[in-house]
């Protein structure tokens, strides 16, 4: 089919066609999931020869407790942890990219919240015009001045505006759309100005889910998609308004992975057995062109390649094609791990016990082309970043690590 072939295409110019304010550089990935919101990065200069001794180490640090991923622009990365238990602080870090030198934190309080998990930090950074803006999983909301980490405003989401708390509490990463700061909080979101904190729109006070909001444009109109407690919405990024949405009840009220739009269509996928679906948008109607339990995300996302879809059915790694749903292969060495990709084909996965291994994107095999411990083996679901030649990965007690895969250059 012409329009999942060209489905590489339509994903990376997403963040385009919705007005998506970011301005990073090809090598950087500013917010959570990248610049393209699809988790595939246009840098394809890195090596993955890595020998026997797997790729060298740069620099390394602890971080605290935590899932957020790494945020990396204008030289700089960005990630965050929690204290635990005795003390319950939050810190927002900034690193230089190439030294790992301590440039600054932000600290504050904030309970570590261990239930059936870790706990700790949630979200990710998110990187645009000199600033970083954070959300803590109570609701603090941050937007700091990147160069120095000074709070520029602050919200307190919960308290101040009457937010209700999902179960596991806020996880949303900040997208940033034109003048605007929109995050997975209420029944279907919220927008702030992002110079101001000023609350631009609100869609309802209830629980939402636990993905960050993904821009698509289908019919030339843009929208943004993301789930509430049971139901996967799209809204106008202009003022919050509902546009279309599906009734999609998970166990625990879990739905965490980002939605992925291809076109007309949208593939959504989440955990606790409850599996995937096709659907196809008309309008405000809402047709399913299949389902099936093959492929069940509980945390991490997954990624459209050349009309396939990789990503872990909880702990076993799996290639769907998207056109059926029928499942080509699987792979049960990883454990439930993460995956990101770049732009030649060229997946780059973690498994949860702190193995890198890099696979090439093809549906007729698993095909493994280097592998190694690069983490202590600790837990670790939080996807790597690739970013200038260089690998950012860390656990969920806080080893944060940065690796060369420049190949020299």
């Amino acid at each position: 089919m012409k329009m999942i072939r060209q489905s590489r295409i339509v994903l990376f110019v997403l963040g385009v066609v919705a007005g998506i304010g970011q301005t990073a550089l090809a090598t950087d990935w500013p917010c959570y999931r990248g610049p393209s919101h699809n988790g595939i990065t246009q840098e394809t200069d890195w090596s993955s020869s890595w020998g026997d001794a797997g790729p060298k180490l740069l620099w390394k640090k602890s971080v605290g407790i935590g899932f957020s991923t790494t945020a990396a622009a204008d030289g700089r990365v960005y990630t965050m942890g929690n204290s635990g238990k005795a003390t319950n602080i939050d810190t927002v870090y900034c690193f230089d990219a190439q030294t790992g030198q301590d440039l600054w934190k932000h600290s504050y309080s904030c309970p570590l919240q261990p239930k059936y998990y870790a706990g700790g930090t949630l979200s990710t950074p998110t990187v645009d015009a000199g600033k970083v803006y954070t959300l803590s999983k109570m609701g603090d909301f941050f937007c700091l001045d990147a160069k120095t980490g000074n709070v520029l405003w602050q919200k307190q989401l919960d308290k101040e505006l009457g937010f209700e708390l999902p179960t596991w509490h806020f996880s949303s990463s900040a997208l940033i759309v034109d003048d605007k700061v929109v995050l997975n909080v209420g029944a279907a979101g919220l927008a702030l100005n992002k110079n101001t904190g000023d609350l631009v729109w609100q869609n309802g006070k209830g629980k939402c889910g636990y993905s960050t909001p993904m821009p698509f444009t289908i019919d030339g109109k843009p929208g943004l998609a993301l789930f509430g407690e049971v139901t996967l919405v799209a809204v106008s990024p202009a003022d919050g308004r509902t546009l279309w949405q599906y009734p999609w009840k998970t166990q625990y009220e879990v739905n965490a992975p980002d939605p992925i739009v291809i076109g007309n269509r949208v593939f959504i996928s989440t955990g606790y057995k409850r599996g995937c679906t096709l659907l196809e948008i008309n309008g405000g109607d809402v047709k399913k062109i299949w389902e099936n339990k093959t492929l069940a995300m509980q945390i991490n996302c997954p990624i459209l390649w050349d009309g396939h879809v990789y990503g872990f059915d909880e702990d076993v790694f799996k290639c769907l094609k998207l056109q059926d749903g029928s499942q080509q292969w699987q792979d049960k060495s990883l454990g439930k791990g993460s995956l990101v990709m770049s732009a030649d084909g060229r997946m780059i996965l973690m498994g949860d016990g702190g193995e890198l291994v890099v696979a090439k994107a093809d549906p007729q095999k698993f095909d493994v082309l280097a592998r190694a411990q690069v983490l202590p083996k600790a837990l670790c679901w939080t996807s790597p970043v690739l970013a200038d030649g260089r690998i950012y990965v860390r656990n969920s007690p806080g080893d944060f690590v940065c690796l060369d895969v420049s190949g020299g250059k």
